[in-house]
């Protein structure tokens, strides 16, 4: 491949739908599992409940409803600081943040008159503490969302380890009202992250348009279920081995054992936290996701000091690196066996989470041209070298930040990039593409639930290089699941709808294709009906020719 080849663009862009692009420029928040569970602490009579989430102790505990909410006669949160809570925020480099409005137990953390099972009649607090932080969050700039379990074991829903109770006809008119409550009540709310339980299609849709009309600015989670969400909520901690195609954020918990407070949770090897969840929002981040980090707060409200130091470390990193992750892009280059890649204008950031023992890292594929290469924070050069458009880098031997290496790269325009598996042309002018040549675009969809959450294939891609100016052909080899399912075939600007027959029984074309380019070729759904909707198509290759 000649060096003049320019490459393709390497970063990935926000979605073109401009209210889920402003929720993906949010990236980084903070999740707060806060309720009358916080004050029983993960402890039932003195002694600990070590089965399941301590935010869901009355279920793993069976303890009964008039012994549950006892509690809430000394629930006083006297200790809870919604200023502190949000400069908290802030000082960790986060822009949003998400609370509890009522987890399963059905104990509303709001103001509501569905039920008198609610902070503001069952507490000597007797204050709305959504209300308060929602204010605060809008005057410190922080955008504000809630979480809504559409389990309830106060309205009806028995205990289900697996939290998939269907919502019957009699719950519905309440999670309507209380979701109107939180949707008029709470000024301008930038997320809605349901959870849990098995709604039908219908509840699903109703739901979540509820939410629509009423706070169009507001992005719904994949959990209101049906793939009726805006954006995938993956499961708790995950980082997807893939880069991701539609919307989706990663929920974080400090610990993995518990989201809600729980007084006997062994807080230890604090640089290891820190090292681990930087890590963490480093992968979240460069595969283009939004990172949501949890905190639970004691019974009084108060949060857990050693969550407040580790978040506090996290945002003295992220200051040491302004650049590299809030504010950065994802790219194409994916995850590396050494870490990430991000990139901030003509700045691209390589994150050395493993170290190899030699200190050397290789990025394949960079098509740019490079000014210097110096360790993130520091103006001292490292040793680089672009060959083949393979960049190699010694790592700094004593590296200024013990946390997690970053390295800059200064480019010398916008990032571009050749696709390792970019295919030229024979000969005779045909280009052979097999399975092995294709990238796979991925999403996530759902059945109805938690425990139907599947990774599904939505696009199929191939790069091609064309050495010269003309119109090509494209076979298409392999099986629809219909033949009536239209698809959407990509090569370079043009763009042609076709059947599924059509597809993979004939020649497609013909296309425009410039000469010495890198030309990618896309196949997706003409018409999803959702936007990680399966292609239903089973490929084995694509052949290619003037």
């Amino acid at each position: 491949m000649t060096k003049t080849m320019k490459g393709i663009s390497g970063k990935i862009d926000v979605n073109m739908n401009e209210t889920l692009a402003a929720w993906q420029r949010l990236q980084f928040g903070m999740f707060i599992h806060w309720g009358l569970y916080s004050a029983f602490g993960g402890e039932r009579n003195g002694k600990p409940v070590k089965i399941g989430y301590s935010e869901q102790i009355q279920m793993w505990d069976q303890i009964p409803e008039t012994e549950y909410v006892e509690v809430a006669k000394q629930f006083t949160a006297d200790q809870f600081d919604p200023k502190a809570i949000c400069q908290l925020a802030k000082d960790t480099g986060m822009h949003y943040i998400v609370i509890t409005s009522k987890h399963h137990d059905g104990f509303a953390m709001f103001d509501t008159d569905t039920t008198d099972y609610n902070i503001v009649k069952q507490t000597p607090y007797g204050q709305d503490p959504l209300k308060q932080l929602a204010e605060e969050c809008h005057k410190q700039d922080l955008k504000f969302g809630v979480y809504f379990s559409l389990v309830d074991w106060h309205q009806g829903h028995a205990f289900d380890d697996n939290n998939n109770n269907p919502i019957p006809v009699s719950m519905e008119q309440v999670i309507e009202q209380q979701l109107r409550e939180l949707m008029t009540n709470y000024g301008p709310i930038a997320e809605v992250w349901f959870d849990m339980s098995s709604p039908t299609l219908e509840q699903s849709i109703k739901f979540s348009s509820m939410v629509h009309e009423l706070q169009p600015e507001a992005a719904v989670n994949s959990r209101i279920w049906n793939n009726k969400g805006d954006f995938r909520t993956l499961a708790d901690n995950q980082v997807p081995f893939n880069t991701l195609d539609a919307p989706w954020q990663t929920p974080a918990s400090i610990y993995h054992e518990t989201w809600g407070y729980r007084k006997w949770q062994e807080r230890h090897d604090f640089s290891g936290k820190v090292r681990d969840l930087i890590a963490g929002l480093t992968s979240v981040r460069a595969r283009g996701g939004n990172y949501l980090l949890n905190i639970g707060p004691r019974g009084d409200g108060a949060v857990v000091s050693f969550e407040q130091d580790v978040l506090l470390t996290i945002g003295e990193w992220i200051n040491r690196h302004p650049q590299a992750i809030l504010g950065a892009s994802a790219t194409k280059f994916g995850g590396q066996a050494w870490g990430e890649v991000t990139v901030n204008g003509t700045d691209l950031f390589l994150h050395v989470i493993n170290r190899p023992k030699d200190g050397v890292i290789t990025l394949p594929g960079l098509a740019t041209d490079i000014i210097q290469v110096v360790e993130d924070g520091s103006s001292n050069p490292l040793e680089w070298s672009l060959e083949d458009n393979n960049l190699t880098i010694q790592c700094p031997d004593q590296p200024i930040d013990d946390i997690q290496t970053v390295i800059k790269v200064e480019l010398a325009e916008e990032l571009r990039m050749i696709p390792e598996k970019t295919v030229e042309a024979d000969e005779n002018g045909v280009w052979s593409i097999a399975l092995t040549d294709i990238y796979m675009g991925y999403g996530f969809a759902d059945r109805g639930n938690y425990n139907t959450l599947r990774e599904t294939t939505i696009r199929h891609t191939a790069f091609i290089v064309t050495e010269k100016a003309g119109c090509v052909w494209l076979e298409v080899q392999g099986e629809v699941q219909k033949k009536e399912t239209t698809y959407q075939i990509e090569l370079g600007n043009e763009t042609k709808v076709v059947t599924g027959k059509q597809l993979v029984e004939g020649d497609i074309g013909l296309f425009s294709v410039n000469a010495h380019e890198i030309v990618p070729l896309n196949i997706t759904l003409a018409e999803p009906g959702y936007p990680e909707e399966p292609l239903g198509l089973v490929l084995t290759g694509v052949k290619m020719k003037y």
